[in-house]
């Protein structure tokens, strides 16, 4: 992984575990066959480019509510 890629996509995703796990499951969807939200003329690993598409973004995150009536 990209550290300059890294601190700029910290600066969206301020939350350490939160961004482990966007980075991650968008990492496992490019891997997989999805096709990037962003254009890169140099090659990058599945990590990167979806430390990019934060860094540019085009990947946001949405924390589930909590049901507290259980």
């Amino acid at each position: 992984m990209r550290d300059d890629y890294l601190k700029e996509a910290q600066k969206k995703i301020t939350d350490p575990m939160i961004l482990i796990n966007v980075i991650s499951r968008r990492a496992k969807q490019l891997k997989s066959g999805y096709k990037p939200l962003i254009e890169s003329l140099e090659r990058l690993s599945a990590e990167d480019m979806a430390l990019r598409e934060v860094m540019e973004g085009k990947i946001t995150y949405q924390l589930a509510e909590v049901d507290d009536e259980a």
